[in-house]
């Protein structure tokens, strides 16, 4: 039962980081791919209607991580305290960025919310990246199942590293290029005119930048954790999410040089699902790896629940998701289609 909370818990931060990730390259791509109030709106009318719903998936993650692993849970939220505040300032900016651009017409305080959404989006990107770069890297996990961790030392790697070092700065970096690429492939399917064909020519260039940055982290990943492509190989069936990613990523190109705009963009989605997916089944039963003592990580084994827990979990869990796998399709279904330049949006 705990194997099955882990894919759980990994599926819903892989969604989040599909639906969340189109949000944040829309965003990180916002002044470039716009460059009138209007073509902004256009932007901002593509995700206004799910954004904050995307959102509720990190949320839901996090409750479900407390409920099926909750020494997991209260060591990161103690542990990563800075990082989650600074996420979650960086997202409240985000969203008064969007509700507030377009609460007055002058020029100047709609240029200063547009470079607020800018900067939250990419920096989230970093952030959540660098986050992904901790788990696979390992922190100061002590006797006590919980540590205490800066922003940053030397940015070295060993036993009581920062949370930017080299390597977790560099996976933030890929983390940035990969969900520019996701938005922009995103922006091409539902827009129009000159903000789909800037977003076309963004995208090329992001994917393009994403595939040796793909292959440096790869490298990083097997030289600080092999552990994770042992695993890997250990396990044939979670092949098939290594599978997953190469597909996605080579969709990606051959669908978006046809000019298929939806199966460029499910491509780009299962590359993301993949990546997701390989690297938390290398991990596993890892939550926490500990650069103290291997003895001192937070498994899955070690830091779940009860089973009656768990089980009674898996059935109100499986009625939730129901509902929020119902309603998200609902929405994506309602505002489906093209969004129309000379329309007021979604109120932005």
């Amino acid at each position: 039962m705990e194997a099955v909370w882990f894919a759980i818990v990994s599926a819903m931060l892989g969604i989040y980081v599909v639906l969340d990730g189109f949000d944040f390259g829309a965003g990180i791509l916002h002044r470039l791919v716009a460059r009138t109030d209007e073509e902004r709106r256009t932007v901002l009318s593509a995700i206004g209607p799910v954004w904050d719903g995307n959102e509720v998936w990190l949320l839901a993650a996090g409750g479900v991580l407390f409920m099926a692993f909750p020494r997991v849970y209260s060591a990161s939220f103690s542990g990563f305290y800075l990082a989650l505040m600074i996420v979650l300032w960086l997202l409240i900016m985000r969203g008064v960025a969007i509700e507030s651009r377009s609460l007055q017409e002058n020029p100047l305080w709609r240029e200063f919310w547009d470079m607020v959404f800018t900067l939250a989006s990419a920096l989230l990107a970093v952030v959540l990246g660098a986050a992904l770069g901790n788990v696979v890297r390992g922190v100061p996990v002590d006797a006590s199942g919980s540590f205490a961790i800066p922003l940053f030392t030397n940015f070295k790697l060993g036993v009581e590293p920062g949370i930017l070092d080299w390597y977790t700065t560099l996976v933030g970096v890929f983390t940035l290029c990969v969900l520019a690429g996701h938005g922009a492939v995103f922006l091409v399917w539902k827009t129009t005119g000159p903000v789909q064909a800037r977003s076309r020519t963004w995208a090329r260039w992001a994917w393009l930048t994403v595939l040796p940055l793909w292959a440096l982290v790869t490298l990083a990943t097997y030289w600080n954790q092999p552990e994770i492509f042992s695993n890997l190989l250990a396990r044939p069936w979670s092949l098939c999410f290594v599978a997953l990613m190469l597909a996605g990523l080579l969709g990606v190109f051959w669908f978006s040089k046809r000019q298929r705009e939806l199966a460029a963009f499910l491509s780009s989605c299962a590359f993301l699902l993949g990546l997701m997916a390989a690297t938390m089944a290398g991990n596993y039963p890892f939550w926490l790896r500990s650069t103290l003592d291997s003895a001192h990580s937070l498994t899955a084994t070690n830091s779940a629940s009860t089973s009656y827990a768990l089980q009674a979990g898996i059935v109100w869990w499986t009625v939730g998701i129901t509902l929020a796998g119902g309603y998200f399709a609902y929405i994506f279904h309602s505002f489906r289609g093209k969004v129309d330049p000379g329309a007021a949006g979604y109120g932005h």
